[in-house]
């Protein structure tokens, strides 16, 4: 088995929360007329307005509804979160002019955008809920990352540990302390990135034909795991041993990642849209 020489020592063990990086990524529409009081650009504008607040309206009842039974303090505080939601758009997908008969001149666009929800509100949440309670699959999907010890030292080997609340596909990322990114999983042995909800998995494990092995040189480093219960986006990567070498931008891991596969598939509002969830572990080497 090849090693590969990761250079890590963790100086906390992180589990990313209820509230941390969360997020629901939908297609959205919005439509908006000119009449006698609006410009071409007032509305274009007002249509992306329209079709921002329709992804938000949507995650928002799709969560109400989601968590009704369960939990009804916790469903308040989840709905609260999400009304109070900032809205990222990923991708225009359509945009066009049309003729209504009745209207006049209109406009639509499509987009998928990342409804975020309020962090203060997730939060809020999160310090209510209990641990069996976080691990309901009925609520937004929350996936923990942590390791085996809370520090490292030269030589000692790291193990990473996944659970998510629900199934989920997931990638994880390790950036050393030069800015270079290491795709772990999914990779050239392992390409399954699909996992159960309620589940502990391991990296390395299976398949997998690297360790991770503290050697210098030392430096604060991050194990980045992005998660949605849908395919994600694809980055561009090379193979370099048993992992892959992350040739797409630093910044734009988390954006291009975000690129879900959507299917049309689905009722309702949960049609058209992916919950999403991001953790982080900061690592630190020592001698």
């Amino acid at each position: 088995m090849r090693k590969i020489l990761l250079f890590v020592a963790i100086s906390i063990i992180l589990a990313a929360p209820l509230y941390a990086a969360q997020s629901t990524i939908k297609i959205a529409e919005g439509f908006a007329c000119m009449g006698d009081d609006k410009s071409r650009k007032q509305t274009e504008t007002a249509a992306f307005t329209d079709a921002k607040r329709n992804a938000v309206e949507a995650v928002k009842t799709y969560v109400s509804s989601a968590t009704e039974v369960k939990d009804f303090e916790l469903q308040k505080d989840l709905v609260s979160a999400y009304a109070n939601a900032t809205v990222s758009v990923i991708e225009t997908m359509e945009k066009s002019w049309y003729k209504d008969p009745a209207m006049g001149d209109c406009y639509k666009i499509k987009l998928k955008a990342e409804v975020i929800p309020d962090e203060k509100a997730m939060k809020k949440a999160n310090e209510k809920a209990s641990d069996a309670v976080l691990d309901d699959p009925s609520l937004p999907l929350a996936v923990k990352v942590w390791t085996d010890k809370a520090s490292y030292h030269a030589g000692e080997k790291i193990k990473i540990y996944l659970k998510g609340n629900k199934p989920f596909f997931a990638r994880v990322i390790y950036r050393d302390a030069a800015k270079n990114s290491l795709q772990l999983l999914p990779n050239p042995y392992r390409q399954d990135n699909y996992f159960q909800g309620g589940v502990i998995y391991e990296i390395p494990s299976g398949n997998d034909k690297f360790e991770l092995e503290v050697n210098p040189p030392f430096g604060e480093e991050n194990i980045m795991v992005y998660a949605s219960v849908s395919e994600l986006g694809d980055l561009n990567l090379k193979e370099e041993g048993n992992v892959y070498a992350v040739k797409t931008k630093s910044r734009d891991i988390g954006i291009k990642t975000r690129g879900v596969k959507i299917t049309t598939g689905g009722q309702g509002n949960a049609a058209q849209s992916a919950e999403f969830s991001e953790g982080k572990v900061v690592v630190k080497t020592k001698k």
